[in-house]
């Protein structure tokens, strides 16, 4: 799939309100080509010319007001799964302290209807988490083939030094979220276990052809983040150094199978 129709699919099936957030993929060509139609065939197209010199720098500004809005997004939206990580948190302990078996007021129905809402809560939290992920992915992919037509179409030499800055930007930098989806899996795993009748399982198959998922928001979304990340993260012939490193799944096909279960049964909670 040509990266443009990708990027337009994620748009649409990224969550309200994300969509203006994404790189200006169709805009940069179309100045890409201007730039290289005004600027005449690459041999011609060198650092040293003026014209040359001035359709890059606006480029490069285009590009940096592009890094710009990433960056502000992405740390917005970050600073709000920190708050919301340990609003969960304090949820779970507040449920057992108080409707637990051991808590202060004991009652079986109030304990299972408040992990019911913290179930779903905790569900649409980590989709949001991986399509942020999957944002600072695709935006970067996104960057790194605008560059390479750049360079192709003008004989320039911008994608490897523009690279390099685009690896210290804070929307290129996912460890702490990445760090607090683990931690999500972690509480998914041991506050909602899957059931244990295999009968009853609904079956999630990430990286083929065949996907078979019930309802539709969040966890849909989801599932299209998860695929479109192994499919850009993937190696391939085209496969080089400014290619994100090949994405391993299995963990996260098995978390997704069990947020699944979770979301589609009606299943024991456990006590942690």
């Amino acid at each position: 799939m040509k990266f443009g129709k990708r990027l337009k699919q994620q748009i649409q099936e990224t969550l309200p309100g994300w969509g203006d957030k994404f790189l200006s993929y169709k805009e940069l060509k179309k100045l890409v080509k201007l730039i290289s139609s005004s600027c005449g065939p690459p041999m011609m197209s060198t650092p040293s010319s003026l014209e040359y010199g001035k359709a890059e720098a606006e480029f490069v500004y285009l590009l940096n007001n592009e890094i710009d809005k990433f960056n502000a997004f992405f740390m917005e939206q970050e600073e709000d799964f920190i708050i919301r990580h340990k609003e969960l948190q304090q949820r779970i302990g507040r449920v057992v302290d108080t409707w637990g078996p051991n808590g202060s007021q004991p009652s079986e129905t109030d304990y299972k209807e408040e992990f019911a809402k913290i179930r779903k809560d905790i569900v649409d939290f980590h989709g949001e988490m991986v399509l942020l992920i999957n944002y600072s992915n695709i935006n970067y992919t996104g960057l790194a083939k605008i560059l390479k037509k750049y360079d192709k179409r003008t004989g320039g030499l911008l994608r490897s030094p523009y690279i390099q800055k685009v690896l210290q930007q804070p929307f290129f930098t996912t460890d702490l979220i990445s760090k607090l989806v683990k931690e999500c899996e972690s509480t998914i795993d041991s506050v909602f276990p899957p059931p244990c009748d295999v009968e009853r399982r609904s079956r999630l198959v990430l990286g083929s052809e065949c996907i078979e998922v019930a309802g539709e928001g969040i966890f849909r979304n989801t599932v299209a983040a998860l695929l479109t990340m192994k499919e850009i993260r993937k190696g391939s012939s085209t496969y080089g150094r400014f290619s994100l490193p090949p994405l391993n799944l299995p963990d996260q096909s098995d978390v997704i199978q069990s947020v699944h279960e979770s979301l589609q049964l009606s299943s024991p909670i456990a006590i942690p």
